[in-house]
């Protein structure tokens, strides 16, 4: 027989209520999905920008072509002059200018050294290739301050051009280019050629060789 009695304020078993019989509360069900997580990088933004790379540094140096479009938008991967701009020049121009360079400049090595030894010695050669490393790296570097053109590049009309506007490179640009394309080959004799303009052949999209890059110019067309 129950001793409960029904007039009493407390509740049945002990003068506590049971959770089981609580009221339900407001809110929600439990089986509702939790919002979804907030969407987009934790870098989108921040104190220093809208990115973390979008600083005063901009984007790629080389990310805008300086041309106006491609250089090498056109079928086959010619050159494509835009907006007035002259297109890239092309690899057997600049490859044959350099070869007019290379034989004026021989010639006035050789020609330079005959009077003091022969060259019926291995010492004859050695000095006339010694004084070619030193007068080519003195006249692509004058030649290139001055507008752009060695002797060979302006038989096969071409020139150098500073990649952001194409205008003629400046000092500091014509010598390093001419440092960085002359003085690793007195260590390494042509195989340094040889690597320099492999790196250019490969290069996208402006054909850069090794010492272009460090220069930051391109060959451009003056046709």
């Amino acid at each position: 027989m129950s001793s409960y009695n029904p007039s009493s304020p407390e509740p049945e078993g002990g003068g506590k209520p049971s959770f089981d019989k609580q009221p339900p509360q407001s809110g929600p069900p439990s089986d509702t999905p939790p919002p979804p997580p907030p969407t987009g990088s934790p870098y989108d933004s921040n104190a220093y920008g809208a990115a973390p790379y979008n600083g005063s540094y901009g984007g790629s140096p080389y990310g805008d072509n300086p041309y106006g479009g491609s250089p090498t938008g056109q079928p086959g991967g010619g050159p494509e002059a835009i907006a007035g701009m002259p297109p890239l020049g092309t690899w057997p121009s600049r490859i044959l200018a350099r070869l007019i360079d290379y034989v004026i400049i021989q010639v006035i090595a050789f020609v330079l050294v005959l009077p003091f030894t022969g060259f019926g010695s291995r010492n004859g050669w050695t000095g006339g290739v010694w004084l070619y490393y030193g007068l080519y790296l003195i006249y692509e570097g004058v030649m290139l301050s001055r507008d752009g053109q060695t002797l060979g590049k302006k038989a096969m009309n071409v020139r150098v051009a500073m990649l952001a506007d194409g205008s003629s490179p400046t000092g500091s640009a014509a010598w390093t280019r001419a440092a960085v394309y002359t003085l690793p080959a007195v260590l390494c004799c042509g195989l340094w050629w040889v690597a320099d303009g492999v790196f250019g052949v490969f290069d996208k999209p402006y054909r850069q060789c090794i010492h272009d890059k460090s220069a930051k110019t391109v060959v451009v067309s003056t046709r």
